[in-house]
């Protein structure tokens, strides 16, 4: 069991003890970024992508949120789609500032990965464990 001063010292003081074992934060930023190099896309579709990975941090508000400080960071441009059938809908682009991000957490992501793994092949050592898949 750990105590909220141990973990804060090994955890960037957050002080969030074991609240969250096992859990890897959510991707939907640089998921977001990348499935906009794919293809422009407006919110619902966007929604529609990233839940096809059935991931709960694609929630409406979150999505949205995030979209607007994109927006507000000039990671992402975004104009109205009158065209078709019902109401105008907002159609979200990448910008180039925004594919450099998109970039630098490619970057982060693959530095994360290499830590796991030292991590995993350190405890299945330790604990003699054949490894999974």
């Amino acid at each position: 069991m750990c105590d909220g001063q141990h973990h804060s010292e090994h955890a960037g003081g957050e002080g969030r003890c074991c609240r969250h074992e096992g859990r890897v934060r959510s991707f939907i930023q640089p998921r977001l970024l990348l499935s906009l190099v794919q293809k422009p896309a407006h919110g619902y579709e966007l929604m529609e992508r990233l839940g096809e990975d059935d991931d709960p941090a694609a929630d409406p508000g979150l999505l949205y949120r995030t979209l607007r400080q994109f927006e507000e960071d000039g990671l992402v441009r975004s104009s109205w789609d009158t065209e078709g059938h019902g109401p105008a809908r907002r159609v979200y682009e990448i910008t180039d500032e925004g594919l450099d991000h998109l970039h630098a957490w490619a970057v982060n992501i693959r530095r994360t990965r290499e830590r796991l793994e030292r991590f995993l092949t350190e405890y299945e050592t330790h604990f003699q464990i054949e490894e999974r898949r």
